[in-house]
């Protein structure tokens, strides 16, 4: 078998052409569909940055809630009725909102403001200058340096600008896991700043912030908050559903969902087509094997290293331009939302797989049909 296989490779790489074209179609393919896949995965990651960077383990919401920043208020005793619950070890608000920034040139910017429990700071980002406790004093901001940073002039520490007609000091700069999706900077306040001082409806509180004391009492809090006419999400749990908005609810999972599926067509016909012309040229050779007494199995065994020693060869080559691709846009662009992630690998792959088994089918078609003795009177 090591022989017919070594035979195989050498009938593949002998026309450069021919192999450079099956290489092209499948890496080209595989390209397209990881692009587009971590497309929507690094949007989806940007739609859930506030969930990803605040960190807790159980939200607690209106039930019309589809996404973090389409939040409803939340009465007061929302908060009250779950601290009550048994099983939560402690339960915090978090306001979540916008406002609009006057900068010292006279321009204005749109920020997303988070309000942290005034108490335990619950979600707070990690500073890289200033100190959390001067987040106690008068008209305080943290700013989350991302790639929005520079929208705000990049203020550093001690600068002053106005918020909704309110005085806004600086006095820290932090850090965060995921940057937002609509391109605004952050600001991080206390709660009690954040619903006191910027316009808000009747009701403040965005979400409740709960810690479970165990894993299994998460079932139960969940239960006791449904029974009170809300809705709690684990952490992760939020997340797909934020996912699943703007996967089903929205045109984005449409549109990556079609240009995935064209990218596997693509891939699909042109692999499928050069595979097929290449068994077609090397039509004698198969049917010469076959004369000296290659056996079927053996010759499907050919086939099947061929296709699948190119599929893979492409997808692996496909990934690695992909990734250069997006790392060279996110050095250039910042704001360029893209993520590579097992599942968009995982998904390329099983293509790939797809792709290599047609192409696989319609060559060993062709080459079980071989009569030796067509050959040789050719």
């Amino acid at each position: 078998m090591y022989g017919i296989l070594r035979i195989a490779y050498k009938l593949l790489v002998n026309d450069r052409g021919k192999f450079a074209a099956l290489l092209l179609g499948i890496s080209f393919a595989v390209l397209l569909m990881v692009m587009m896949t971590s497309m929507f995965a690094g949007l989806m990651n940007r739609a859930s940055a506030t969930i990803i960077n605040t960190g807790a383990r159980i939200w607690v919401m209106d039930p019309a809630v589809n996404t973090v920043s389409n939040n409803v208020p939340l009465p007061d005793y929302v908060l009250d009725a779950v601290r009550s619950i048994n099983g939560v070890k402690y339960a915090v608000p978090l306001y979540v909102g916008g406002g609009l920034v006057k900068l010292g040139n006279g321009d204005f910017q749109p920020v997303s403001i988070i309000g942290l429990d005034d108490t335990s700071l619950i979600g707070r980002p990690s500073l890289v200058a200033g100190r959390i406790e001067d987040i106690y004093g008068d008209d305080a901001f943290i700013v989350v340096k991302d790639s929005e940073y520079g929208k705000l002039n990049s203020p550093p520490v001690g600068t002053e600008f106005e918020i909704n007609d309110n005085r806004a000091l600086i006095v820290g700069i932090g850090v965060v896991a995921s940057g937002g999706l609509f391109g605004i900077p952050t600001l991080y306040t206390t709660y009690s700043r954040a619903t006191q001082d910027l316009p808000s409806t009747r009701f403040t509180m965005t979400y409740v912030l709960v810690e479970p004391k165990t894993e299994a009492d998460i079932p139960y809090i969940k239960q006791r908050v449904a029974a009170t006419g809300y809705r709690a999400f684990t952490r992760e749990e939020f997340i797909q559903h934020t996912s699943d908005f703007y996967t089903y609810q929205t045109g984005i999972g449409t549109n990556i969902l079609l240009m995935t599926a064209i990218s596997f067509i693509v891939g699909l016909s042109i692999s499928g087509q050069t595979f097929y012309t290449f068994i077609l040229e090397n039509l004698d050779k198969f049917g010469a094997l076959k004369a000296i007494g290659a056996k079927g199995s053996e010759l499907i065994a050919m086939i099947l290293f061929q296709a699948s020693f190119t599929g893979l060869t492409g997808y692996g080559l496909g990934v690695g331009l992909c990734s250069i691709l997006i790392a060279a846009a996110k050095l250039r662009l910042p704001d360029y939302a893209s993520m590579v992630t097992f599942k968009n690998l995982g998904l390329a792959f099983g293509m790939v797989l797809v792709i290599t088994a047609f192409a696989s089918y319609i060559g060993i078609r062709r080459v079980i049909r071989i009569e030796p003795f067509d050959i040789f009177r050719s």
